[in-house]
């Protein structure tokens, strides 16, 4: 064996593979990887956004209830010690 002549390990090899990667990534362009996830996007129906909409509005409608009512007990609670 000749002094000059080197062995490639493993790890080397790996890092090698992974610049590369990076550079296709790179090459690819950010716009055409994101039209690719978007591809992949489960996009909900007008059924079940008027759905989750709905239930939304209704939850703070009985937040707001609830909060109105504690403000409600909390005022006459103040009068009887004023």
């Amino acid at each position: 064996m000749a002094k000059n002549e080197k062995t490639v390990s493993n790890k080397e090899v790996k890092k090698v593979n992974k610049k590369k990667e990076r550079k296709k990534v790179e090459k690819d362009g950010y716009f055409k990887l994101v039209k690719k996830e978007m591809k992949m996007v489960k996009w909900p129906t007008f059924k079940e956004v008027l759905k989750y909409t709905v239930s939304t509005i209704v939850f703070c409608v009985i937040l707001c209830g609830i909060f109105m009512f504690l403000d409600l007990i909390m005022s006459i609670v103040k009068g009887w010690f004023v």
